[in-house]
């Protein structure tokens, strides 16, 4: 799953380390997400969307393959 989060991320001027100590998770978690190494739970999904203010399909793109799954 593709994502916009180092680019919100980065419009807000916060280190991944900022961001992480905002969602209560670790910094290479953030990363990791950044990446798309992992893909966040729906629970942590939400509390990324509400930070930031948006919609999770706003942050979270889904990737053209199986996108009709």
């Amino acid at each position: 799953m593709k994502n916009r989060l180092k680019l919100l991320r980065a419009e807000r001027d916060w280190s991944q380390g900022e961001l992480a100590t905002r969602l209560g998770i670790s910094r290479q978690s953030v990363n990791a997400i950044e990446t798309g190494k992992y893909d966040p739970s729906l629970p942590l999904a939400f509390r990324i969307a509400d930070l930031f203010a948006l919609q999770i399909e706003d942050i979270f793109l889904r990737d053209e393959e199986g996108a009709g799954e």
